[in-house]
């Protein structure tokens, strides 16, 4: 079925209840790698429950499968994570439930190279709605141009600084079966785990996905900026540019101007870039 426009930007929902534990704040944490190292003390506070830290980016995932976007006739075989970013109006909690409240707030025709949706959803805390994240999301819809919608608009990326080398760098290894464990924090695309369907979406194999690669990044703006305190990390925003296979090494290139990290990702082993135009505002 085809985009409607502009009947999908009233795709609204409000109020959806979530709950999540310790137990998936933990795996939250392990999905993106924290704790490989038994020994490492920065890290073990997000995978233990004695003194349990959330990572920011656990927002992302909080209240997966919120909002209507599911109503808006998109292919979702082609279907790709174009951008991804996250405003924490207070610290997040080990354990909470939570309402949410979701928009599309965008929706752009490219004709030929599919459709560009936009979304915003806001997490509250369920017992006195206070807000705790604004989440935004740029997703491309690469068979669903074409619906006679606006052209141009979209979310302005953030620039990375040029001719100036980062002020820290941080390799990250994936491991061969990070997709398979990341997954269970919500997203059970089958692009992440069945091989035939990776290859009727174009890839030789399964593909990493792109909200792991964000938190891998913060993991990486959190030990250089932030001396692995998550409640400095305010916002973190990412453009993916391209795939990471599990078991490649990411390595984040951090700029630090003020209380501003911008910085971009790649895979060594076939020097990609696959995060750019990163932004991670730290508190002052």
């Amino acid at each position: 079925m085809p985009i409607a426009y502009p009947e999908i930007l009233s795709l609204n929902s409000d109020n959806e209840p979530f709950e999540y534990s310790d137990r998936e704040t933990m795996l939250y944490a392990l999905g993106v790698g924290m704790g490989s190292d038994p020994l490492n003390a920065q890290e073990l506070p997000f995978v233990y429950e004695s003194g349990l830290r959330v990572l920011p980016t656990q927002a992302s995932v909080m209240a997966w499968g919120a909002g209507r976007l599911g109503e808006s006739g998109i292919n979702y075989i082609m279907v790709v994570h174009g951008e991804q970013r996250l405003t924490i109006h207070r610290p997040l909690p080990s354990s909470a439930k939570l309402l949410a409240d979701s928009r599309i707030t965008g929706c752009y025709d490219k004709g030929p190279k599919g459709a560009v949706l936009v979304m915003e959803t806001d997490l509250k805390l369920a017992h006195n709605q206070e807000k705790l994240a604004t989440l935004g999301m740029t997703i491309m819809a690469r068979g669903d141009g074409g619906f006679g919608g606006p052209s141009e608009g979209g979310p302005v990326p953030h620039p990375t600084p040029e001719g100036r080398a980062p002020d820290a760098e941080l390799a990250i290894a994936t491991r061969p079966d990070q997709a398979l464990l990341y997954r269970l924090s919500g997203d059970r695309n089958p692009l992440h785990a069945d091989p035939a369907f990776a290859t009727m979406a174009g890839f030789p194999r399964p593909i990493l996905h792109g909200l792991c690669t964000y938190g891998i990044t913060c993991r990486a703006v959190l030990g250089a900026f932030a001396d692995w305190d998550p409640t400095r990390i305010r916002a973190h925003d990412v453009r993916f540019s391209a795939p990471v296979f599990p078991g490649e090494t990411v390595t984040t290139r951090m700029w630090r101007d003020g209380n501003v990290i911008s910085f971009e990702a790649l895979v060594v082993e076939r020097n990609a870039v696959v995060i750019r135009n990163g932004r991670s505002l730290l508190a002052g």
